[in-house]
């Protein structure tokens, strides 16, 4: 089964308490059991989007509020990006969460230590990679739009195969091509997957991942008046997210 449909089915209920779409991020509050839960999910567009056409690219807008937190995160598997990314910061606001798992380190390092002196494939172009190149033994970059030393996405399938450590974005879950790169990997190849929109729920060690890199919401007021104002997420990171890594057991 498809790892968001695997996440949706183990879900709680919860309520919708605020949906801001900012340019960077999409940010979902949750009451889950009386408790306020924030999830992060990068905002994403197509090709399409935001022509003056007619088209709504979120057919509820307006409405989303009315909808329950379970309606919300169902959006991951919707045809539109930017309900995909609704549904994705829902989902996120809606794990459980799992503090005595949470290791104190971000992505960064994890690839600069489990990197060094091996062959390193990433999967999205990430602001660290300079410095993971200079530990790595090789390095490669997969990217939908390449620049500098990346290569395109479509050399996943010749690329991911070779490598000892495979950094995956979490927005590969909302553009559907999770699925097909966590099967290019070895069976022995750690595999790491990283960023804001990355769900911290141990379903992922299921399908072959070992550690999971993602964002925690501490201060939601402060992060959600960043996320509508414009803000990217170096800024985001400042008003209240706490980068934390879930580590598979061994």
């Amino acid at each position: 089964m498809p790892v968001i449909e695997t996440l949706l089915a183990t879900l709680p209920q919860g309520i919708v308490r605020a949906v801001r779409v900012g340019v960077f991020w999409t940010a979902v509050v949750a009451e889950v059991d009386g408790q306020r839960r924030c999830g992060l999910a990068s905002t994403m567009v197509g090709p399409d989007d935001h022509h003056h056409s007619g088209a709504a690219d979120v057919a509820a807008a307006g409405r989303l509020l009315e909808q329950t937190a379970g309606e919300l995160a169902a959006l991951a598997t919707a045809s539109s990006l930017l309900e995909v990314s609704i549904g994705m910061a829902a989902i996120n606001a809606l794990l459980p969460r799992r503090p005595t798992d949470w290791l104190e380190v971000n992505a960064e390092q994890v690839i600069l230590e489990r990197g060094a002196g091996r062959r390193v494939a990433v999967v999205g172009h990430f602001p660290f990679l300079p410095r993971c190149r200079e530990v790595a033994d090789t390095l490669w970059v997969l990217e939908k739009r390449p620049q500098g030393e990346d290569l395109p996405a479509d050399a996943a399938d010749e690329i991911i195969p070779q490598a000892d450590v495979v950094a995956i974005s979490g927005t590969t879950l909302m553009n559907r091509t999770f699925d097909d790169l966590i099967a290019l990997c070895r069976p022995d190849a750690l595999v790491l997957v990283l960023g804001p929109s990355t769900p911290l729920s141990p379903i992922l060690f299921d399908y072959g991942v070992g550690f999971l890199s993602g964002a925690v919401v501490e201060d939601i007021e402060s992060v959600l008046q960043a996320v509508e104002q414009g803000a990217n997420f170096r800024q985001v990171h400042r008003h209240g997210v706490r980068l934390v890594t879930m580590q598979r057991p061994n």
